[in-house]
């Protein structure tokens, strides 16, 4: 009897034309390096009275359906999940295309999931897949990874795949040592560590139906959050937290063959950190940061991508 293993995993990729409904093609293998994305339903307690010591038998409690994959942060297979966060961008160029996407869309496109275990084989369907969360973290060195985090319709199980043949990707990963961070047009220095959180705040609609599914993950207002810790070189950081001005902050990604992922915080607000001496070694501060809406330019945030895809 063969036993499942990840490492035979298969995930495949496709936008819904309507909410819930998977596509009968045009799905795409996606690379990532976990999952938990899956479907449970909890078992109620009988709380019936009069048939002695032993319970009656449960009954069964409304589906959810949500979970997170990890994804690497790559030229091609990202721009999937930047669509799923931000909704349909707007492509420039010729080859190669310039794809720009913007944050503040009232509606985000739905997506079906298929993640396949060949050796059982079980291959399992998330329909209805809203992206609720998108964070990732800069850092020095290691391995650069998103978790996106998502709020699906429902969950269906079969013996062979319903997403025919998929289109396959060329991986082009980006990595650490291809980032860079700047704040108002110049290199920010002494970072030691960020983090990234850009939230869409689903609301669930929890209608009553027959199968217990939602109806439905409408995005909220949305929060773009974070931390950044740096070295406490000079007072810029701390004088900007003190007279509540914004920033823009731009966390960039470029390839040597030319691709390249740039994501852009037009306005950025600090909070005014407490300065701790903790011992010998060097002194750091901590901001936990939040991106609001730029008057001028319009909106919070823009990510662009540069690579080889024409159309997501």
């Amino acid at each position: 009897m063969a036993r499942a293993q990840g490492a035979r995993a298969l995930m495949e990729l496709a936008f819904e034309t309507t909410y819930g409904t998977p596509p009968a093609s045009g799905f795409t293998r996606m690379p990532f390096a976990s999952t938990s994305l899956g479907a449970e339903q909890p078992l109620l307690n009988s709380e019936l009275l009069g048939y002695g010591r032993d319970p009656l038998a449960p009954i069964k409690d409304a589906v959810t359906a949500d979970g997170d994959v990890v994804v690497p942060l790559d030229a091609e297979a990202f721009g999937f999940w930047l669509k799923a966060a931000f909704g349909a961008p707007t492509i420039t160029g010729t080859g190669p295309w310039t794809h720009e996407f913007q944050s503040g869309s009232w509606t985000l496109p739905s997506m079906s999931i298929e993640t396949g275990m060949p050796e059982v084989p079980r291959f399992a369907m998330y329909s209805g897949c809203v992206l609720d969360q998108l964070s990732w973290q800069v850092q020095r060195s290691g391995v650069l990874t998103t978790t996106a985090r998502l709020v699906a319709q429902g969950e269906t199980i079969a013996t062979t795949t319903s997403a025919g043949t998929p289109t396959d990707l060329a991986l082009k990963r980006f990595g650490h040592f291809n980032g860079a961070i700047s704040r108002n047009g110049t290199a920010l220095g002494n970072v030691v560590s960020a983090e990234i959180t850009y939230a869409n705040n689903l609301d669930r609609i929890e209608t009553i139906r027959s199968d217990g599914r939602i109806d439905g993950a409408d995005p909220s207002i949305v929060a773009l959050t974070g931390r950044i810790e740096v070295r406490f070189a000079d007072s810029t950081l701390v004088t900007q937290a003190i007279n509540g001005d914004p920033c823009e902050l731009e966390f960039a990604y470029v390839l040597p063959s030319g691709e390249s992922f740039t994501f852009t915080l037009h306005a950025v607000y600090l909070p005014r950190p407490r300065i701790e001496i903790s011992g010998p070694q060097g002194v750091q501060a901590t901001f936990d940061w939040q991106a609001a809406r730029d008057s001028t330019v319009g909106r919070m945030c823009t990510a662009t991508l540069i690579n080889d895809i024409e159309v997501y």
